[in-house]
């Protein structure tokens, strides 16, 4: 009997994401089947052999692939060895309808960097508190698709917006300021915020805030206040999301400020 299949599917805290499947298949075969969801797909051991719109594919090493909603394809492992992959499955409204033609005439790109981003957006989701970045991550990865698949150029970055983005995230620093919230109030994409923020500041909207709230948890921990009270009350997730990013920032972990020095006699 051939071994089982791995399979670790859930809806993630990521706006436009139905659905995320991370799957090692040793053996199986899918049959023709459609989604109602574009498929982002990442093979990271072995290769896929697909049929979409009446066209042998293959996914396989860095290619990024994207099948689109309602389009049928099959998809088996092409080596004999089975394969694993990581999906996400992303909303119909994430990419206009107009590019499913472009998808189906080539669904695998070429991208190292976009596959780079793919990647570390799943390797956020293993941290319930990494989300707002992830989300960061995603919108710029879906704007850079599509890019690619209209071959429209990318608008400049735009220092105002992201000095309005700054004061709007100082303004909900404990509570949070979701990207898409951000995007509604200063009507801007949030793939654009996100550029703009880090063309003008170096750092992503998500890793400012992270960063002081970092500044903010050091004041309250040097006046006295348990862990678990500065973790909620400096907007992080938990105590280990705290400590976290709290010592990749500062080198050091929270413990070592609430030392006090030595009094001298």
């Amino acid at each position: 009997m051939p071994p089982a299949p791995t399979i670790h599917a859930w809806r993630p805290p990521l706006d436009g994401v139905v659905e995320v499947l991370h799957a090692r298949f040793p053996s199986h075969a899918y049959p023709m089947h459609a989604h109602d969801a574009w498929t982002l797909l990442l093979v990271d051991d072995g290769a896929v052999r697909y049929d979409l719109d009446r066209h042998e594919r293959g996914a396989f090493g860095e290619l990024v692939t994207l099948l689109p909603p309602k389009v049928p394809h099959n998809g088996t492992g092409a080596n004999g060895h089975g394969f694993r992959k990581r999906v996400l499955y992303l909303a119909p409204e994430q990419l206009p309808e107009r590019l499913i033609g472009a998808s189906v005439d080539a669904p695998a790109l070429i991208d190292p960097g976009l596959h780079r981003m793919i990647s570390t957006v799943h390797r956020l989701l293993r941290y319930p508190g990494d989300s707002p970045m992830a989300n960061e991550l995603l919108a710029v990865s879906l704007e850079r698709l599509r890019v690619r698949l209209a071959a429209h150029p990318v608008p400049a970055p735009d220092s105002s917006a992201a000095r309005t983005l700054r004061d709007l995230l100082e303004a909900h620093l404990v509570q949070g300021m979701s990207l898409a919230d951000a995007s509604s109030r200063l009507h801007f994409a949030p793939a654009h915020l996100v550029r703009s923020f880090r063309r003008e500041y170096g750092m992503t909207p998500h890793q400012y805030v992270i960063s002081r709230r970092v500044d903010l948890a050091r004041r309250l921990i040097v006046s006295g206040h348990s862990l678990p009270s500065v973790a909620l009350q400096s907007g992080f997730y938990d105590q280990p999301h705290l400590i976290r990013h709290f010592k990749r920032i500062l080198g050091t972990t929270p413990k070592t400020f609430q030392t006090p020095l030595p009094v001298r006699p």
